[in-house]
């Protein structure tokens, strides 16, 4: 039985749920503590999901025994909590977006490397059992050579349904910011890195009302970017394009395809673990569904969190490190520079392909 490591959760919001869950999901997390800036919520998530510990922030900082945190505060304090946790001496898994701009994702990683210790960032649904098939197809050479992608994030925003939307629509949300790091990370992780970007985004609805209960009608000055599009040039030289978009009712899109030089690829929806992997060769007449090759169908967030455990454990690199998240958010930010000035703009931040998963793993382990 692998050494349990103890993590605690700083923010207890509308995601924590799914992470408590995760938690538990790896036999080397150790689900010791939550944390928030209202108590009320700490101390009802942890008697929700029989937490042993609810504390405010300062005491989950200053709890020798916890080595991992996780930051699922919102986007504009990612870099606030992650610094305080990283001056605590802790590693640090941090919801995505690692910062709402590179200046802060720099500061973040450039701490982290100081105080010699990891950081880490969602998503972690690359890790599923839908993108690491697909990642194992491209890896054996089912469709030859990655020379084009297409990846479409579409919807009419959140603020229909969800009890506290501002944030989308504040510096740091937007469709991009929001989605499209499950969908970079997706393309990183089956593609490689990106070099250069252009595109265009703009706010189409100056401001939102909230539909949903408790703050129904309350209106949403919107900040960020509502549409994008952008074009991607990849360091292997295949061209991606994508658009991720509040501003659509509907559409009948793909979430993401792989065009290779023998064939093409139907990837999952980025922001699940499981879907339908499909491919379709040269000369064949109809797609094919592929099976699923790995574990880890089921939502499975904490799944990077684990994967940390086992680097801290064993010192081999982490797969959902902050250098992968500073890249895309470096792209991210790129997409918005690029419709800004009207010309392209090159990426310098990266990073090698995350390691793909091994067959065969045990569910509820990473490494064997």
């Amino acid at each position: 039985m692998v050494a349990k490591v103890p993590v605690g959760i700083i923010g207890c919001g509308n995601i924590s749920p799914a992470y408590i869950k995760g938690c538990r999901m790896f036999e080397i997390l150790d689900l010791v503590a939550v944390a928030d800036i209202d108590m009320s919520r700490a101390q009802n998530r942890a008697a929700e999901h029989n937490v042993p510990v609810a504390c405010t922030v300062e005491e989950l900082l200053a709890n020798p025994d916890i080595k991992i945190v996780i930051n699922l505060t919102t986007p504009k304090a990612h870099t606030a909590v992650n610094l305080a946790a990283i001056a605590a001496g802790k590693n640090v898994h941090c919801e995505k977006p690692l910062a709402v701009d590179r200046k802060d994702g720099a500061k973040v990683l450039a701490a982290a490397k100081e105080k010699g210790v990891l950081v880490g960032c969602a998503p972690d649904t690359f890790f599923g059992a839908g993108i690491q098939t697909s990642r194992k197809l491209i890896d054996d050479g089912w469709i030859g050579t990655p020379v084009a992608a297409t990846a479409f994030m579409t919807c009419h925003g959140h603020e229909g349904w969800h009890p506290d939307p501002e944030f989308y629509y504040e510096v740091g949300g937007g469709p991009m910011l929001d989605m499209g790091p499950y969908y970079l990370t997706a393309l990183v992780n089956l593609m490689g890195s990106i070099s250069r970007v252009t595109g265009s985004a703009r706010i189409t609805f100056p401001e939102r009302v909230i539909g949903s209960q408790p703050k129904r009608g309350k209106r949403i000055p919107v900040e960020a970017a509502t549409h994008v599009a952008g074009v991607m040039d990849f360091a292997s030289g295949a061209v991606g394009t994508i658009i991720t978009t509040f501003d659509v009712w509907f559409a009948n899109l793909p979430r993401i395809e792989i065009y290779g030089s023998e064939g093409s690829l139907v990837v999952p929806d980025p922001n699940t673990f499981g879907g339908v992997v499909k491919v379709r060769r040269a000369g064949a007449q109809e797609w094919s569904d592929i099976p699923l090759m790995f574990p880890y169908v089921e939502n499975s967030r904490s799944i990077g969190v684990a994967d940390m455990a086992y680097a801290l454990t064993t010192g081999r690199p982490h797969r959902a490190s902050g250098a992968l998240a500073y890249h895309v958010l470096d792209v991210m930010q790129a997409f918005d520079d690029a419709s800004n000035a009207g010309k392209h703009i090159a990426i310098t931040s990266g990073v090698p392909q995350p390691a793909a998963l091994p067959l065969g793993l045990r569910h509820g382990t990473l490494d064997e």
